[in-house]
């Protein structure tokens, strides 16, 4: 019965953030007007600039933001307890999430489409705009490099996903071509969930697999390969084609799911198994503060979705007060599917006591996604009848399709900082969309081969650094807010408050990293960690100074 309190809490509270929260900080503070024209209008060019109808953008920016992360990090953090890891989505989503993800869109869409690096150049000033877009690119670099590993590792422990998981692509090429000629929305979503559906129920009887080893390199490395092959292509392909309709079907698919588990624990009403706050963790498990804020990033607040907010999001924008729909609900979305996953690693439905709990979360780091598709398709078969072997092939097809779209997505936005670059430093090879396509993926594939060897893992070197990281870019992101709405002579106390608690656990938890990668001797992670902590120190100087000396100005003139 515990999940059904806590589900309850969970949606109260996303109603109010929508129905309330949102719709103050859209009209009062950010005062969002249809009479303004879009980038999406104004630069319209049929690739990247392309007026989008909010349903189907609202797909493209949810799914891209979400890829595995509000899985990922709920499915950890429970560990220290699922009461807090309740309370940081619930809250997170509502007075962090939305407005971060929302402002991020707004900002942009009001700066031409730029991205948040750039952006940051005309609200703070250059030198902002530089240390700005490191950040932002090292973030892109682990996440391309790292989803591409989930993907493969999923293609082979889960070989009955790969056969929706590419049936998707199909699919989504055949919508978008009717989209592009104003099909009915409707029916196209029909089709788009059924033959999904169809080819989820084909691939868990027919599992498809690569050659053990090929080409002198594992399973694993092709499948990267080949994912890094696809990204390339799709992100130089109009969004149209190929990236509105995928993510269009992926959102769809996400709200059946969440139906189904929703659903599910109506019907089976799951008793919590997982302790509220958890009294018997390892002797080396780090604090949860500030661990917690940057282990669940996404379903609470994430940098990442800043980048996805300024960089393809707000080119296609069709209306201004589209930003909220699109932003805040696509943070709602997110933190419902982080919620569920909580109820789904924290019920009987993973574990029948306490006991065999504490078994499958024996450290920080357990659990993770095998413990969200083992407890969700449990669940889903105990409430609805669904074979369990279906069930999972379901959620894990669920998994891997948010991973890809956020790599298609991010393989996107790695280029548009790659040109970005190239404008700013007048370097005009790489303004080339293929030149610069070809340059993310060299990076991403060098990072994931050069430092990993013939297995392709070397992305997973870096990431410990993502949470961290992750967090301080969101903290940025809200900075850069704060400083436009203070200019605009709006309060900006919205926006300045999560940006310091954020800030606050994200620095304190890369200062901690800091130490133990030192004490681990690990030069390559000391260095990286050191800039980002830098970087961020800059930033907010800079910040600082152009705050202090605008309402110095602003006092002399009375």
């Amino acid at each position: 019965m515990q999940s059904i309190a806590i589900v309850l809490f969970g949606i109260v509270g996303m109603l109010f953030g929508w129905f309330v929260y949102s719709k103050f900080i859209a009209s009062k503070i950010f005062q969002m007007d249809d009479s303004i024209i879009t980038p999406a209008h104004r630069l319209k060019d049929g690739v990247d600039f392309v007026p989008t109808n909010k349903l189907v953008l609202w797909g493209h920016h949810f799914t891209s933001v979400a890829g595995a992360a509000p899985i990922v990090g709920p499915a950890i953090a429970v560990y220290w307890g699922w009461v807090p890891a309740v309370l940081w989505v619930v809250f997170g989503t509502i007075f962090f999430a939305g407005v971060h993800d929302m402002g991020a869109l707004w900002a942009s869409s009001r700066h031409q489409g730029k991205s948040m690096g750039a952006l940051s150049e005309s609200v703070i000033g250059k030198r902002t705009r530089s240390l700005f877009m490191i950040v932002v690119f090292l973030v892109l670099l682990m996440v391309n490099a790292v989803f591409g590993v989930v993907i493969a590792n999923s293609f082979v422990s889960q070989p009955t996903a790969v056969l929706p998981a590419w049936a998707a692509i199909v699919f989504a090429l055949i919508i978008g071509q009717l989209l592009h000629r104003n099909f009915n929305i409707i029916m196209l979503c029909l089709f788009g969930v059924v033959a999904l559906y169809l080819s989820v129920y084909a691939g868990s009887a027919m599992p498809l697999a690569l050659p053990s080893e090929m080409f002198g390199l594992s399973d694993k490395a092709n499948w990267i390969i080949i994912l890094f092959i696809y990204a390339a292509i799709a992100s130089l392909l109009p969004v149209w084609v190929l990236l509105q309709p995928r993510d269009f079907i992926n959102g769809v698919q996400l709200l059946v799911g969440l139906l189904l588990l929703y659903g599910a624990v109506f019907m089976f009403m799951p008793d919590i198994t997982a302790p509220a706050f958890n009294t018997q963790m390892a002797l080396d498990t780090p604090s949860i503060i500030p661990l917690l804020f940057v282990t669940i990033a996404c379903g609470a607040v994430s940098g990442f979705h800043g980048i996805v907010s300024s960089g393809t999001s707000s080119k296609q924008l069709n209306k201004d007060t589209d930003a909220r729909f699109v932003g805040y609900l696509g943070a709602v979305g997110e933190g419902c599917l982080a919620l569920i996953t909580i109820v789904a690693v924290s019920g009987v439905t993973l574990a029948l006591s306490p006991a065999e709990w504490h078994e499958v979360y024996s450290h920080l780091g357990a659990g993770s996604v095998g413990a969200f598709i083992t407890g969700g398709s449990n669940l889903i078969q105990a409430g609805w009848g669904i074979p369990k072997e279906l069930a999972s092939t379901l959620l894990a097809v669920m998994v891997v399709l948010f991973a890809g779209t956020t790599m298609d997505s991010g393989v996107r936005l790695q280029r548009y900082i790659i040109q970005e670059w190239g404008d700013i430093y007048d370097i005009k090879w790489i303004k080339n969309g293929v030149v610069a396509t070809l340059l993310a993926v060299a990076c991403c594939l060098l990072l994931a081969f050069g430092a990993g060897g013939s297995s392709g893992s070397g992305g997973m070197i870096i990431w410990p650094l993502f949470g961290s990281t992750n967090q301080i870019l969101a903290s940025l992101t809200l900075l850069v807010l704060s400083v436009m709405l203070i200019k605009m002579g709006k309060p900006a106390k919205y926006t300045l408050i999560p940006m310091v608690f954020v800030l606050t656990m994200a620095f304190f938890a890369g200062l901690l990293k800091l130490a133990e990668y030192y004490q681990q001797g690990n030069w390559l992670l000391v260095i990286i960690d050191a800039i980002v902590l830098i970087v961020c120190v800059l930033v907010m100087l800079e910040a600082w100074s152009v705050i202090a000396k605008y309402k110095q100005v602003k006092k002399q003139n009375g």
